[in-house]
């Protein structure tokens, strides 16, 4: 087979890691009845913050570390605002994400030219060098395959611990979770800050792997496709990494058919991702009940406990 191809499976992953990271994050939030739409400004925020940290210090470990402190906190205020204050879960999310794409900006500024030290190579010994397979498969970053443990070992984490049964109980209902003792804003609030951290992978992931620079505005709408992604997938995790690495197929196509020399306009290409969501959700919303029957009862709908 054309070594291109498996070029284009490699890159395919690899994109598709930062969908499925940001989306399982925004997966857990959902399931606890949360919907934070500040993914966006999240990850870009997480995205300069672990640059910035890979800058000083020369240590990927650190640029994620910082990338999910970032996410986290910006995360933290969300679900104060939301949980306790009991502000509109949309509103505060895309005020979450303005603020972080604007301030994102302001703090990149300086470190738009910066360069990162000298990336590792990441390679499987032996299995790399089977031929189609090991480029396409066994050269990725670590993070690759722990997404995809992460991914299974979220199933068995709602599907199979008494932990799991309770954070689902809270997106079901809260004030039966309430009723039986569980403190439903305390769970919902590392609910939400266990998404932010993940959505701060994410963003650390692009700045420091995916693309090693920092360039304001990089996220390019990953967060709002992730976003989409859960509805896409039914609040599946399994669906969600399926769907993660779709989406990063599509948006690595528009590269691949420009290397074969296919004769399409490049915007048009730039718009296959985009164009791939509102086909996906249009073909998704034609069925609501199917939706309805899948997603939690409770989410989006803020929690009073004195009620």
């Amino acid at each position: 087979m054309d070594a291109s191809y498996a070029l284009l499976i490699a890159a395919t992953l690899n994109a598709g890691t930062v969908l499925a990271i940001a989306s399982l994050g925004l997966l857990i939030n959902e399931k606890a009845g949360i919907v934070n739409l500040g993914a966006e400004g999240m990850m870009l925020c997480a995205a300069i913050a672990g640059f910035a940290t890979v800058v000083a210090t020369g240590s990927d470990v650190m640029g994620f570390m910082a990338g999910i402190a970032a996410g986290a906190f910006m995360a933290a205020i969300f679900g104060v605002l939301v949980i306790w204050l009991n502000t509109n879960q949309y509103a505060t999310g895309l005020a979450l994400s303005l603020f972080g794409a604007g301030f994102s900006a302001f703090a990149g500024i300086t470190y738009v030219q910066e360069k990162m030290p000298e990336r590792p190579q990441f390679e499987i010994p032996f299995l790399t060098d089977i031929p189609f397979f090991g480029p396409a498969l066994f050269r990725q970053h670590p993070l690759v395959y722990l997404t995809v443990v992460f991914a299974g070992a979220l199933v068995w984490f709602f599907y199979r611990t008494r932990a799991g049964l309770i954070l689902r109980s809270v997106g079901e209902s809260p004030e039966s979770a309430h009723a039986l003792g569980y403190p439903v804003r305390w769970i919902r609030l590392g609910a939400v800050m266990v998404g932010g951290a993940l959505c701060g992978l994410a963003g650390a992931y692009i700045s420091i792997i995916y693309t090693p620079l920092w360039v304001e505005g990089m996220v390019a709408g990953k967060g709002w496709i992730a976003l989409a992604l859960t509805t896409f997938a039914t609040w599946r995790p399994a669906r969600v990494l399926l769907g993660a690495y779709l989406f990063g197929g599509v948006t690595m196509l528009q590269f691949h058919l420009q290397g074969i020399g296919v004769d399409i306009p490049s915007q048009l290409l730039s718009m296959l991702p985009y164009l791939a969501t509102i086909v996906v959700l249009a073909l998704i919303s034609r069925n609501p009940r199917w939706i309805r029957i899948n997603m939690p009862a409770a989410i989006g709908k803020p929690f009073y406990p004195g009620s």
